[in-house]
């Protein structure tokens, strides 16, 4: 499975981004193995917004889709 996801970052910025694996995503988010420090998730109880996609073109195209909505509409995604 492939998964889209928003998660707020220490910078209080959202990140979007796409996985096949996202336990082992948000661990290198919060190790800051992802090569930019700003994308350390600050609280790990921050809502996340997963989308679960069968095909590998499905997650990065909705990775696309929300990369190109405003913050608000980013945050209304994340609610529950």
């Amino acid at each position: 499975m492939n998964y889209t996801y928003i998660v707020q970052c220490a910078d209080g910025t959202l990140y979007t981004g796409w996985t096949n694996c996202l336990e082992k995503r948000l661990k290198a988010h919060n190790s800051g193995k992802n090569g930019k420090i700003q994308n350390v998730i600050t609280d790990i109880n921050f809502p996340i917004c997963i989308s679960a996609k069968k095909l590998e073109e499905e997650a990065m195209s909705r990775e696309y889709a929300i990369k190109q909505l405003t913050r608000a509409k980013k945050l209304a995604l994340m609610e529950f």
